[in-house]
């Protein structure tokens, strides 16, 4: 299959395999079968075996999965390993959990600078990078020349940073801002997380439990 037809759905649900897979990795479970791996993940082992075979599929008939291997299949199609240069703007409360729990593992991004318009807050250590100032956010990525930006500042402070971002090369964007980046800049390809969403998704179906019974 053509990997520029994979449906964004069957990208989105390959993290969610890894995490699994690596899951029963470390747990001693080296192989699995469609069926049993539907069941711990709460899909239908079609489903399983229509994903796995968008890229070339990966079980063998009688045997199943072997669960080392295909974890290692699934990160080389996430490309976990190949570390794009990413920086990350905002360093309060949220850009450090971002900057220390995030990039502590693979995910095919490599942290390499981060930025903050808060003076106090220039100098100081995270994730082992110092903070700088955001106005040395243009010689630095002309220096370095980082792809991809982390997006931890409010959505006032936007309009101005992304235009200059794209400017500069950046060509993906994890933005956890209200600011639409894609309307603005239909050009670069932008992962929006609104952490707000999926806990007000939460309170309408904890509030209204009786009508999904």
């Amino acid at each position: 299959m053509n990997k520029s037809s994979i449906s964004i759905s069957v990208i989105k649900r390959l993290p969610r395999y890894y995490r699994f897979l690596e899951n029963l990795k470390n747990n001693g479970i080296s192989r699995i079968s469609s069926s049993e791996l539907s069941d711990r993940m709460g899909l239908t082992a079609s489903q399983i075996r229509h994903d796995f075979n968008c890229f070339g599929g990966f079980g063998q008939q009688g045997y199943g999965y072997n669960v080392p291997e295909l974890h290692a299949k699934i990160g080389e199609i996430l490309c976990v390993n190949k570390e794009q240069k990413a920086i990350l703007i905002g360093a309060g409360n949220l850009g450090k959990a971002v900057a220390n729990k995030i990039f502590q593992r693979q995910s095919g991004f490599k942290l390499i600078g981060i930025f903050d318009k808060n003076e106090a807050m220039s100098g100081k250590m995270i994730h082992q990078i110092p903070v700088r100032h955001i106005d040395y956010i243009e010689n630095f990525c002309i220096d370095n020349s980082p792809t991809c930006a982390v997006i931890c500042i409010p959505a006032g402070d936007m309009k101005e940073l992304t235009d200059l971002l794209c400017r500069l090369g950046i060509k993906s964007f994890w933005n956890f801002s209200n600011y639409d980046i894609a309307l603005a800049h239909p050009e670069v390809l932008v992962e929006s997380v609104h952490l707000t969403d999926s806990l007000m998704a939460l309170s309408y179906l904890s509030n209204n439990e009786e009508g999904q019974k």
